[in-house]
């Protein structure tokens, strides 16, 4: 299986970005129950607008719902989640082990991620959520090079990696700090990241900072992963602007389709788009130290070529197109028959006008291929395509224009369709009973739907 390429998506441009630059998946936040909430992120049109844009692309698409809840909050997380399973998400990621549980029973057919934050780092650990119900894993960035084989070997569940991006202190994002100082948490998805300012002891504290680790780099360590069937090589930044995204994506998608590591120019590029004192891979090479500690200067400067090159590329939104075929027949006494098909199995058609009779120059094959090639402004690139004309027969350049784009819409309609997937009632809750300090007062909650009523 090739190793796919999952983007970070903190905004609808920096989805945009991430499509366009050749990512095979984006991860992004919908709603209050991710581990980025500061991020942009996505309205409730934006996200049902990234999906079709991302499928209409072949892009998958998988929500992060990723943050530790409250009692309270699991019937929210669930309404968020049963949504985004109607509007097509392809998984969503979890780390809370309550909220896990309650989408297995309620969404069965919506495939679920453990988020790193469920800190797997052992096979042990990777197939206990696989037999829970979970496709994939996403281990602990902690994981080395040794540890990701042999989870690999031991799991049948797909293997993620953070292949490149920010390092937490804390492992795998575990992390009280900033929750303790400030009352933001890490894993209520709004860590100030205290771990980047500069601590001291007995004096000044100044240009001393002591828990900034380096963001790690794994570009030219990609066929390790090939080599031990790792499913997926994780790009992190949902915080990072939409150029940073594109400029990381694009180089990674290349050294994937190329089997390459990074040359010299490329890891330059990588540098300058975001780094603290430079890279490290000592986590993945098993090694621990005070090389994998860096900081990023707040006066470094923005890297304004590179940056406006890559916003260049995506905002045409043409980088990304999908190849399609055709075929037309064109008789005298039938409507004209626009048959559309992609090289994933979907097909569409669209009927147009009956021909006229031609007054001057009739149509020819070549003339009605040439004109339903035309495909620009679309998300489709046509390949090859053939029309069976009759001779003497006249067709409008409007008819044949609404022929093509009805039977593009369908097509996209189809790359686009939602999955059908179960929904189950709640299951009945074993006898919870919630008691107050006195014996006056004595609730009893037996099913879910109780419980959502006594929720203020």
């Amino acid at each position: 299986m090739a190793l796919e390429l999952l983007s970070p998506a903190g905004s609808p441009e920096a989805l945009r970005a991430a499509v366009q630059s050749g990512c095979g998946a984006v991860y992004l936040g919908w709603g209050s129950f991710n581990a980025r909430r500061s991020a942009k992120n996505f309205s409730d049109e934006e996200f049902a607008d990234a999906i079709r844009y991302c499928h209409l692309r072949g892009v998958r698409v998988f929500l992060t719902l990723n943050t530790l809840l409250t009692d309270r909050e699991l019937p929210l997380a669930l309404d968020a989640a049963r949504t985004a399973c109607r509007l097509g998400v392809d998984s969503v990621l979890v780390q809370d082990w309550g909220l896990f549980a309650l989408l297995r029973e309620a969404l069965p057919d919506l495939p679920l991620h453990a988020s790193t934050q469920m800190s797997v780092f052992t096979a042990g650990g990777a197939n206990e959520v696989y037999v829970d119900g979970c496709e994939r894993v996403v281990l602990a960035r902690e994981c080395s090079r040794e540890d990701t084989a042999a989870i690999c070997k031991a799991c049948p569940a797909e293997i993620e990696i953070f292949g490149h991006g920010a390092l937490c202190m804390c492992y795998s994002g575990q992390c009280e700090m900033s929750a303790l100082i400030g009352g933001r948490s890490g894993n209520r998805g709004t860590c100030a990241q205290p771990c980047r300012l500069p601590y001291g002891f007995n004096g000044p504290a100044k240009n001393t900072y002591p828990l900034s680790l380096k963001d790690s780099c794994l570009a030219d360590r990609i066929s390790d992963m090939e080599r031990m069937d790792v499913s997926c090589l994780k790009l992190e930044g949902r915080m990072k602007r939409p150029e940073y995204v594109a400029v990381i994506t694009d180089i990674y998608a290349r050294l994937l389709r190329e089997g390459r590591k990074p040359t010299a120019a490329e890891k330059a590029d990588l540098e300058l788009a975001f780094s603290r004192s430079g890279f490290t891979a000592d986590y993945w090479q098993g090694r621990h130290g005070p090389a994998m500690f860096g900081t990023r200067p707040e006066n470094t400067p923005e890297p304004k070529e590179l940056f406006a090159a890559a916003r260049a590329k995506y905002e045409k939104d043409d980088a990304r197109t999908v190849p399609i075929h055709f075929s037309c027949s064109c008789q005298a006494g039938q409507p004209v028959s626009l048959t559309v098909w992609d090289d994933d199995g979907h097909v569409a058609a669209a009927e147009g006008p009956i021909p006229e009779p031609a007054q001057n120059k009739a149509l020819t094959a070549t003339d009605l291929e040439s004109r339903l090639q035309k495909t620009g402004g679309t998300a489709f690139h046509c390949t090859d395509g053939s029309a069976d004309v009759a001779d003497g027969l006249f067709l409008s350049a409007g008819a044949v224009n609404a022929l093509r784009r009805d039977a593009l819409a369908a097509l996209e309609n189809a790359r686009c369709a939602v999955p059908v997937r179960r929904e189950q009632d709640f299951s009945p809750l074993p006898n919870l009973d919630c008691t107050a300090d006195t014996p006056a007062l004595t609730v009893s909650v037996t099913t879910w739907a109780q419980a959502e009523a006594l929720l203020p």
